[in-house]
């Protein structure tokens, strides 16, 4: 199994509310859809975290499993990956993500 790591930021002007509602109500659906597609977490920043100076640096994070690196690049190429960025823009700060593809070492069960 692989694993994309997607660490994302709201649009300005948007609430952690509104983002959070967003991506898991109208976004999560659509990325659902990738194709080969084993398992999608959204991983929302806590709302008690936005209080004081220091805001987390991102609002969340998603993590996308698939069997291989052939079945995420296929997902990547696919027609369902486009609809998911073009869906993007009217909830993610695009000049603020980072991506990172994995392979899990189980440490603890």
């Amino acid at each position: 199994m692989v694993k994309l790591i997607y660490c994302i930021n709201r649009k300005p002007g948007m609430s952690v509310e509104e983002f959070q509602r967003y991506w898991r109500e109208t976004h999560g659906p659509i990325a659902a859809r990738l194709p080969g597609l084993r398992r999608y977490v959204q991983c929302h920043t806590l709302p008690e975290l936005y209080t004081g100076k220091n805001t987390p640096a991102y609002d969340g994070a998603a993590e996308l499993w698939f069997d291989d690196m052939a079945m995420l690049q296929q997902a990547m190429a696919s027609p369902e990956l486009k609809a998911a960025r073009e869906d993007e823009r009217n909830f993610v700060d695009h000049s603020r993500t980072f991506s990172i593809v994995t392979e899990e070492k189980l440490v603890v069960e």
